[in-house]
C-alpha cells in the first residue's frame, strides 16, 4: 500500500505533452514524460541561407558573446578520392596556409596572431575543414582570409617539395599510433573495394608524386559552392555574414553535383570480415569489433549516440573501477579485464561503424 502511494505520487509529479513538439520527438514516444523543453527551445536559432550558385550560409547568434567562430565545411575528404589520387585532399590541407597571390606565408601568419586568432584546418573521410576562431571585431577580416586561401593559393612548388616530407614523416608518426592504424585497417576492411576503405593520409607512392596540377585539379572538380557551407558561430549576425560571403566568395565553381550524388555512384558496402597483425614485440593485445552503423540522416544514429554513452569508455590509467557510470567499464575495471576500452559510434552519408576498441593483456 505504501509503495501504491508513493507511485501515485510520483506519477501526478511527471508532466506530459498533450501536443509534443515534432522537432525533438519525431522518432520518439508519443507520450514523453518531459514537457518542459525550454532549454533546447531557448538554444540560439541555426539560420541558414542558400545562394544562387549553391553555397549554404548557416549562423547561430550568441550576441552577448565576444568571439566568433568562423570556417568552410567542404563535402571533400579521402572518400571522393581514386586510387591514383588518394592522399590529395590531406595534402592540400598542409599547403592552403603556405601563402596566396596577395599574402606569404608570415604575412598571413602574422595577420591571424595580430588578431590573437587561431586558424586550423583538417581532412576526414567525407569532409575537409577550415576555420578560425577571432574576436567579434575581426570576423569580417577573418572571413577574408579564408576567402583568400580557398580562391588565390599560389602553390609554390618549393613549399609543395618542403611540406611532402612533412607529410611523409607524419605517415612515418602514425605507423607508429597503434590505434590509427586499427582504425584504418577497420575501415579498409569493413568497406573493402569502396572509396570509404581508404585511407586520410593515402600511400606513400602518391605522396611522393603529388604535383601543383594535381591540387589545382582537386580544388576546381571538389571546391565548389553546392558542396561547401560557410558557417558562424558567437558574435555574428546572419544577414553581416551572407552579405560578406556574397562579396568575397565569388570565384567557386557552382558545378551542381553534389556529394551524395557521388556516393550513390560508389556506394559503401559493409563486408563482414576481420584482419589482424602479430607482432610478437608488442606486450598487449589491441582490437577494435565494429558492427555496421548508421549513416548521418538514419533515425537510428540518435540511438546509437545513446548506446555509445552507455558503453562509455574506461582506462586503468585514469582510476574510476566500480564508480564509473557504464556498467561495462564497471565489470571491466572490477574483474581486470582489460588495459582500456572506448565504444566509438562513426557516421557517414550513406553507411556507419559501431563498436568497441580495447586494449588488453594477450593472455
Amino acid at each position: 500500500m505504501h509503495y501504491d502511494v508513493l507511485a501515485r505520487a510520483v506519477s501526478a509529479k511527471i508532466k506530459r505533452l498533450d501536443d509534443p513538439d515534432p522537432r525533438f520527438l519525431r522518432y520518439a514516444s508519443p507520450h514523453p514524460a518531459l514537457a518542459d523543453h525550454t532549454p533546447i527551445l531557448s538554444a540560439p536559432e541555426t539560420r541558414v541561407t542558400t545562394l544562387p550558385n549553391g553555397l549554404r550560409v548557416a549562423t547561430e547568434s550568441n550576441l552577448a558573446s565576444r568571439s566568433a567562430t568562423v570556417g568552410v565545411w567542404i563535402d571533400a575528404g579521402s572518400r571522393f578520392e581514386t586510387e591514383e589520387s588518394n592522399g590529395t585532399a590531406h595534402f592540400l590541407e598542409h599547403m592552403i596556409f603556405k601563402g596566396t597571390a596577395d599574402r606569404t606565408v608570415r604575412q598571413l601568419e602574422e595577420e591571424i596572431e595580430n588578431m590573437g586568432g587561431h586558424l586550423n584546418a583538417y581532412t576526414s573521410r567525407e569532409q575537409t575543414t577550415y576555420y578560425a576562431k577571432v574576436m567579434d571585431k575581426d570576423v569580417t577580416k577573418a572571413l577574408e582570409i579564408l576567402a583568400d586561401i580557398l580562391q588565390n593559393s599560389s602553390f609554390d612548388e618549393a613549399r609543395i617539395n618542403r611540406e611532402r616530407d612533412v607529410i611523409l614523416r607524419e605517415m612515418e608518426e602514425v605507423e607508429g599510433q597503434t590505434e590509427e592504424v586499427i582504425f584504418d585497417h577497420l575501415h579498409a576492411t569493413a568497406f573493402q573495394y569502396t572509396p570509404l576503405g581508404r585511407t586520410i593520409l593515402g600511400p606513400a607512392s602518391n605522396i611522393k608524386t603529388i604535383t601543383k596540377e594535381h591540387l589545382k585539379n582537386y580544388i576546381s572538380t571538389h571546391y565548389t559552392a553546392p558542396r561547401m557551407v560557410i558557417s558562424a558561430a558567437g558574435a555574428v549576425k546572419h544577414e553581416e555574414i551572407v552579405e560578406q560571403v556574397k562579396k568575397l566568395f565569388t570565384k567557386l565553381s557552382a558545378d551542381p553535383t553534389t556529394a551524395s550524388q557521388l556516393v550513390a555512384k560508389e556506394p559503401a558496402i559493409f563486408t563482414g570480415s576481420e584482419v589482424r597483425i602479430i607482432d610478437d614485440d608488442i606486450p598487449l593485445a589491441q582490437f577494435a569489433v565494429a558492427f555496421s552503423g548508421a549513416s548521418w540522416t538514419d533515425p537510428d544514429s540518435i540511438a546509437l549516440m545513446v548506446m555509445q554513452s552507455m558503453l562509455g569508455s574506461w582506462n586503468k590509467s585514469s582510476g574510476g573501477g566500480k564508480h564509473m557510470g557504464s556498467e561495462l567499464a564497471q565489470r571491466i575495471a572490477i574483474n581486470e579485464i582489460a588495459e582500456s576500452m572506448m565504444a566509438f559510434n562513426t557516421n557517414y552519408k550513406d553507411s556507419g561503424l559501431f563498436g568497441v576498441y580495447a586494449v588488453a593483456k594477450a593472455s
